[in-house]
């Protein structure tokens, strides 16, 4: 068998770099492509994966629906308001709520947002934000539906949609009482705009 040529190789453009230049430089333009394209989203810049305790949740926006509501969670995320916030409220065959950076239901982003009720009706996966009283008191906290809730149609503004993942999402860690309260909630560990991947 004969010798085999061993191909010379260029040497790497990031070998001299320094350690927080090599920061800045993130995951590489193919291996990002090829992970927003793991993701199979209509939009990459309208789509959302959350990471939980048990994998990764898919959520695409409704950007036509609610501009105003879409445009905000995205800042807020790539703010990482939502790294490591707690699901507060769970109510089983209900929803799944987080978003209060208190832990407790009461806490916000200090940015209250104008209703924009759509007619995308409450079905398993349909991510929606929660409000107080006033239709206009939304701010950063949202649930995800597990089961169709129609009372709630016309009266919370829906953003988004869960794609993938659904499954990680039923084993968030479930309140008790009333109020779904829970103790020693799950949390989310991340939330990124698939985009920015």
């Amino acid at each position: 068998m004969g010798k085999t040529e061993t191909k010379s190789l260029n040497k790497s453009e990031t070998k001299n770099i320094a350690v927080e230049e090599k920061k800045k430089i993130g995951v590489s333009e193919t291996r990002g492509k090829k992970m927003k394209h793991s993701y199979n989203v209509k939009d990459a810049e309208n789509a959302l994966v959350m990471k939980l305790k048990d994998g990764e949740v898919v959520i695409e926006m409704f950007p036509n629906d609610a501009p105003n509501h879409v445009a905000r969670i995205k800042e807020l995320v790539r703010q990482g308001f939502y790294n490591g916030l707690k699901f507060h409220r769970v109510i089983e065959g209900f929803m799944a709520q987080t978003g209060c950076p208190l832990g407790n239901g009461t806490g916000g982003s200090g940015k209250k947002l104008k209703a924009e009720f759509n007619k995308i009706p409450h079905k398993r996966g349909i991510v929606s934000m929660a409000r107080a009283m006033n239709p206009d008191s939304a701010d950063s906290q949202f649930f995800i539906c597990y089961a169709d809730c129609p009372h709630l149609d016309g009266q919370y503004t829906v953003w988004g949609q869960v794609v993938s993942g659904m499954e990680f999402v039923d084993n968030i860690k479930k309140g008790g009482g009333f109020n779904g309260m829970v103790y020693q909630p799950d949390e989310i560990i991340s939330i990124d705009v698939i985009a920015d991947l």
